[in-house]
């Protein structure tokens, strides 16, 4: 790391070297610096003495010594020679001898003990200004209309001198495009005219360096019109030929002239075959015969064309124009370096040139070929690199780059130093700002190595870092807008390692100041008092002063004008006084002003009613001060009308880019008439105002001409720029794309750049348009990358983008949680705990963690079982999670998930805990079934959820009266087994408010509550519902009622009559006094009720059963059931059947008794036994109860038999389905295989022949 002394000023914008500042403040070693000689081409005045400058610094003072062309001068030797104290400047008293004497080529040389630097060569000439030589000058006779040159040919003087023709009274000649002078000095004539002929032309040659000017002999010139010359097309007088060449040296001035003759008097063009002429460079002189162009390029190489014309022809010449460059710096000279004992450094002497320049390296003025050999030191090419540099390696390094057209010569020191940490602002320095203004804190420093900034504000907990504090490399601390809370103590902490330097300085944020009540427009009567006033805000702290102006200049000296405090009173007003008056107001920091008119009347007016309304519209807009991105914009306001402008609202178009689209530009206050419009390249402006006061906006003014600013490369680049992935294997980059007015210029394409973070060095790059995102395919899952977007178009890049950040794309999570477990709080609350899965195996942006929990079952015999799944989400990276609200005494399952933003990943092995037992919930029902005078019937239904186990019940009633007032409480404790109670000894028909709930270990639970009174008789209680009825129609059957209960679910509820296995159907009707029920089947008859539920669904009341019968309807179709021919045709089946079934049972008994048949009329019972229903056997009878079904057999539970499942046929019961048969069609031999398991299933079977009506039981049970 090298060092170079920099004090930057921000508000300048410019560095400046203070290392001499600091040499002469801390005494530090410094080897020597040339810092004043005289140029390399010195030409002095042989009249004057000669003074050679050289002048150096460093510490210690350098001594100084001379050689002159490259031999040692001795200033001893030459008695007209001194040397200036203190100093390496040469004076030579010339008073005595010739100033030709000292011509030659000098170099100076300042050296003390830490190096040697030399000055360029200097070459001292004496300036000569010769004679003209004696001539006899002959008259010139031409015939009009011919050309003609007057040559001049000055002595060669050094310099040059300058050329002009005057006549004898010192009058220059006149010269138009027919006369001109030329670059040598001729004069030149295109045509000679009668008028031409005169005896005193004369050529004066000045020569600067003397002031001397030396005149030529005067021509004589006489035009004679005795044979007029035809006119004729041009010809070149200079230069010759079709073409010619040049040479010039780039930074130069390029003059190339083309004089023609011809008659008429030729016109002269200029163009460059190869390319433009550089506008800003050039300039045609003595009417376009010269073309001149400044400040030469390589870009001005190439072919220039002049052309002169007139109407009888055109005449072109060809000049070939090569550039060549003496050697000129790319970077600037080399730097001086100031190091630390082993930091490293580079000198670079960075030169370039036309032919390529030489580059020579010397030190201490030795070349370095020859100089001691250093370790630290490498020499490639133009660079010196230095590595670990120690003391005493301090020199002074020469570097000279020179080819045929010149040389550059340069010194830059090596200063190896030890110094600590210095801070040079002054302590204790206090900076005072205006608020929203910018604030600049220096802390200049010095140290080697480099000192490292910190600032600190107030205490010294933290360093300031971020918005809305800029860092400069100089240690100066910005504040772009600086508010009162940044005011304070700040503390500048330089650091190095040698030493540690602090300073304080403080910050004080003033207010602003502000004209609050600006001076208005007045019309006052002449003889009377006016008074303008304005009344400022500023901040106490601050002196403020006050002026007035009057017509921007002082008020007159005048009594009559009274400057008060915050107001202007001009008394005994006369017309002397119109005009306009401003209000200066100024501190220390800051300043306003505002301005208002006063207009004198002769005579007082009648006072017309004040009308306000809008202002007038601006006029005359005009653009002035154009520059590349601003613009002057002044305009001319419109009448107020009595109500004074507050604000002009600017406005432009983009006829380029939105055309007929007018956009704000910006606000200025409504005293202002001109302001500085900043401007966006490639834009092709028009701008418009508009006043504003306080009736409202004026219309806009007519708008101004069009401004179109040049092309540029981009300012800015994109913003928003993400990266994120839509796949596991890419990438995809977006951004937020300019706008027209951002791009600057034509082409915009984005130039997009991307690498894997702390992988990849090397940037990829891809250049797209038209387009606000770019896919980048095959990368690696979820990886980092950084991120840049640039803007470029046709006119170049912009600034190098910020590098944003970015991931590519997720894929789900490989693994799940680990160590997952349950910690059980109380009843309704558990904790789940898990390992966190490894970032690596998330494989995205880890969103947190999923539990999936579920209720098994309740641990309660009479609980149903649950299986909805409950997902409980924890987002970020934890660890554990709370599962509320879960139910009591229930087992739970549940496994853990990590997800990312791509989605889940698996899950963990399921686990499962189990709740403790809760309170109970409300139960179900309670109901008032038998109501007497005297007592109270109560029933129950448990509760849905017991959480528990039921341990009894608390009752809790008391009587109400007609006041609705309550009176004692009596409580009875219930066991846990009953669902009904009768209470005794109550009142005689008093209305009472009964109370249960349940318990368990836990304690007890809610209460539901009813209401019931005590009757005379014993009928049962009243019910809320009365007058209910119904009416059978088309439509269905219209239930209509009357209810008195305060429930709001009511409900119709229906069921077909004797099927007491059914569950009533129920249809919703709160708010109803009537419901059709259309879902009747005709045919039937049904029993309908009407019911009252609590808000858990306990049954409260009910109204008496209907018994609703719906008729049959009579089908529109012929019903085929009752055809003839359909009834005939299953009669005809039904004997067929019965045939078939008899035929079978005589065939099967034909062989008589075999052992079966034994063992089967060993169990014959004499009552019938029933058929079975596939095999056409009978099964076994039971006779316990001749209700009770077969054995085997599926009986349903409303006592109708239905047809076994089994399919099989008599050959399942043989063997391997071989069973065989005797000739008479009885077994051979006894059940076995299949047969002997079929008995066990269904008990013996006899294998006698049923009565034909046994057969035909069966046959309609089957049916």
């Amino acid at each position: 790391m090298y060092f170079i002394i920099v004090e930057f000023d921000a508000n300048q914008g410019h560095n400046r070297f203070i290392f001499c500042q600091l040499t002469n403040a801390f005494s530090l070693p410094q080897p020597p610096t040339i810092t004043h000689q005289s140029p390399k081409d010195y030409i002095v005045d042989p009249r004057e003495n000669i003074i050679i400058h050289c002048e150096a610094k460093g510490k210690p003072h350098p001594s100084f010594s001379w050689t002159r062309n490259g031999i040692h001068f001795d200033i001893d030797s030459y008695p007209n020679v001194v040397m200036r104290p203190h100093s390496g400047t040469l004076v030579v008293d010339i008073s005595r001898e010739k100033a030709d004497h000292y011509e030659g080529e000098y170099q100076c040389t300042a050296r003390n003990k830490h190096g040697t630097a030399i000055s360029h060569n200097i070459v001292v000439r004496q300036s000569r200004s010769p004679l003209w030589s004696k001539e006899k000058i002959k008259p010139i006779i031409v015939q009009e209309g011919v050309s003609l040159v007057l040559p001049c040919r000055p002595p060669a003087g050094l310099p040059p001198p300058i050329i002009f023709w005057m006549d004898n009274n010192f009058q220059r000649l006149p010269q138009s495009s027919r006369v001109s002078q030329s670059l040598n000095g001729d004069l030149y004539f295109s045509n000679v005219l009668q008028e031409d002929s005169r005896n005193d032309y004369i050529c004066y040659a000045r020569f600067p360096h003397t002031q001397t000017i030396q005149q030529k002999q005067p021509i004589t010139v006489r035009v004679l019109n005795q044979d007029p010359v035809d006119e004729r097309k041009p010809t070149f007088l200079i230069p010759s030929g079709p073409s010619s060449s040049k040479m010039v040296l780039r930074g130069q001035v390029l003059e190339m002239e083309c004089i023609a003759e011809g008659l008429p008097t030729p016109e002269l063009s200029w163009t460059k075959v190869s390319g433009d002429l550089p506008a800003k460079r050039t300039s045609f002189l003595h009417y376009q015969k010269w073309l001149r162009i400044v400040n030469v390029s390589e870009s001005d190489a190439g072919d220039y064309r002049c052309t002169a014309r007139n109407r009888h022809g055109t005449v072109h010449h060809t000049i070939h124009v090569t550039v060549k460059a003496a050697p000129y710096w790319i970077s600037g000279a080399p730097r001086n370096l100031v190091l630390a004992p082993g930091e490293n450094g580079v000198l670079t002497c960075r030169a370039s040139g036309t032919p390529k320049p030489l580059v020579m390296w010397a030190m201490n003025g030795i070349p370095i070929e020859n100089s001691p050999k250093d370790v630290s030191r490498k020499v490639e090419d133009d660079t010196i690199i230095f590595t670990d540099v120690q003391t005493g390696s301090s020199a002074v390094y020469q570097c000279n780059v020179s080819n045929e057209y010149g040389y550059l010569l340069a010194n830059a020191f090596v200063n190896v130093l030890s110094e600590p940490a210095r801070v040079l602002t002054p302590a204790n320095k206090v900076y005072q700002f205006i608020r929203n203004s910018r604030a600049l804190i220096d802390c200049a420093s010095f140290g080697s190595p480099i000192p490292k900034i910190t600032w600190f504000k107030d205490s010294r907990s933290s360093t300031l870092d971020g918005e809305p504090y800029i860092f400069h490399d100089n240690g100066t601390l910005e504040i772009p807008i600086v508010q009162a809370r940044n005011g304070g103590k700040y503390t500048c902490v330089a650091r190095n390692t040698l030493g540690i330097y602090e300073n304080h300085v403080y910050l004080e944020v003033k207010e602003p100041t502000r004209i609050v009540k600006q001076p208005e427009y007045k019309m006052v009567q002449r003889g009377r008092s006016v008074v303008f006033q304005c009344k400022v805000k500023h901040d106490p702290s601050l002196i403020l002063n006050t002026m007035w102006l009057k017509d921007d200049e002082e008020l007159p000296d005048d009594d009559r004008f009274i400057v008060g405090y915050d107001s202007l009173t001009i008394t005994d007003v006369t017309e002397s006084d119109a005009g306009m008056y401003t209000c200066i107001t100024n501190t220390s920091l800051d300043h306003d002003s505002a301005s208002a008119e006063l207009t004198v009347v002769a005579e007082a007016t009648p006072k017309p009613a004040v009308v306000y309304e809008k202002p007038d519209p601006p006029t005359d807009l005009e653009l002035t001060d154009k520059k590349k991105k601003s613009v002057q914009l002044t305009w001319i306001p419109g009448d107020e009308h009595n109500s004074p402008i507050q604000k002009f609202l600017i406005q432009y178009e983009d006829s380029l880019h939105h055309r007929g689209h007018w956009h704000n530009l910006t606000e200025v206050p409504g005293t202002t008439t001109t302001t500085y419009l900043k401007l966006s390249p490639y834009v092709h402006y028009t701008f418009r105002v508009l006043a504003y006061n306080d009736v409202g906006f004026s219309r806009p003014s007519a708008p101004s001409r069009m401004y179109k600013t040049e092309p540029a490369a981009p300012d800015e680049n994109p913003a928003g720029v993400k990266g994120f992935g839509t796949e596991h294997d890419n990438l995809v980059i977006s951004w937020k794309p300019l706008t027209s007015l951002q791009s600057n210029g034509p082409g915009l394409q984005y130039r997009v750049m991307w690498r894997q973070k702390a992988v990849e060095n090397q940037w990829t790059k891809v250049t797209v348009a038209n387009t606000t995102k770019f896919v980048v395919s095959g990368t690696p899952t979820f990886v980092p990358y950084e991120l840049k977007v640039q803007a470029v178009n046709d006119h170049g890049d912009g600034p190098e983008p910020a590098i944003a950040h970015g991931f590519s794309g997720e894929d789900l999570p490989a693994a799940a949680p680990e160590n997952v477990q349950a910690v059980v709080l109380n009843s309704t609350l558990a904790e789940v705990h898990w390992d966190p899965v490894s970032h690596r195996l998330i494989r995205g942006h880890l969103k947190g963690y999923k539990v999936y929990y579920w209720r098994e079952r309740s641990l309660h015999k009479h609980n149903p079982h649950h299986m909805e799944k409950l997902i409980l989400t924890f987002s970020g990276n934890r660890s554990h999670g709370l599962l509320p609200g879960l139910h009591s005494f229930s087992l739970y399952s549940f496994n853990v998930r990590v997800y990312n933003g791509k989605g889940e990943g698996p899950p963990s092995p399921t686990q499962q805990f189990e709740t403790p037992e809760g309170v109970p919930g409300i139960p179900t029902s309670l109901v008032v079934t038998n109501s007497n005078s005297d007592s109270l019937t109560l029933e129950w239904s448990p509760p849905h959820d017991r959480n528990g186990h039921i341990t009894g019940y608390t009752l809790k009633y008391q009587p109400v009266n007609s006041s609705n007032e309550l009176g004692p409480v009596e409580e009875l404790a219930l066991l846990a087994n009953e669902t009904s109670v009768t209470l005794p000894n109550l009142k005689y028909s008093t209305r009472y408010k009964f109370y249960l709930n349940a318990k368990t270990v836990r304690g007890a639970g809610p209460a539901i509550s009813q209401e019931a009174s005590t009757i005379m008789d014993k009928v049962r209680p009243a019910s809320p519902f009365g007058n209910v009825s119904y009416t059978v129609g088309e439509d269905g059957a219209l239930i209509s009622w009357e209810y008195l209960g305060p429930e709001k679910k009511v409900y119709v509820e229906y069921i077909v009559q004797n099927r007491k296995h059914e569950e009533w159907q129920k249809e919703l009707v709160n708010g109803s006094q009537n419901f059709m029920l259309k879902s009747l089947k005709g045919g039937l008859a049904y029993k309908v009720r009407l019911v009252a539920k609590g808000h858990h669904d306990q049954l409260l009341h009910h109204s008496e059963e209907l018994l609703v019968t719906v008729p049959a309807v009579a089908s529109r179709q012929v019903d085929i059931a009752t055809q003839g021919w359909f009834i005939g045709l299953m009669c005809a089946i039904a004997l067929l059947i019965l045939i078939l079934l008899i035929i079978c049972f005589i065939q099967r008994n034909k062989g008589g008794k075999y052992p079966v048949k034994e063992k089967e009329d060993a169990h014959t019972d004499p009552e019938f036994q029933p058929m079975k229903e596939d095999d056409c056997t009978f099964g076994e009878y039971s006779d316990n109860e001749d209700h009770k079904p077969l054995k085997g057999s599926r009986t349903p539970s409303n006592g109708t038999v239905k047809r076994d499942d089994s399919d099989d046929s008599l050959v399942d019961y043989g063997e391997g389905g071989d069973g065989q048969f005797n000739e008479d069609g009885s077994f051979i031999g006894q059940y076995s295989g299949k047969s002997s398991s079929r008995d066990n299933a269904e008990g013996h079977e006899s294998s006698e022949a049923p009565s034909p009506i046994n057969a035909m039981n069966s046959l309609n049970s089957f049916v």
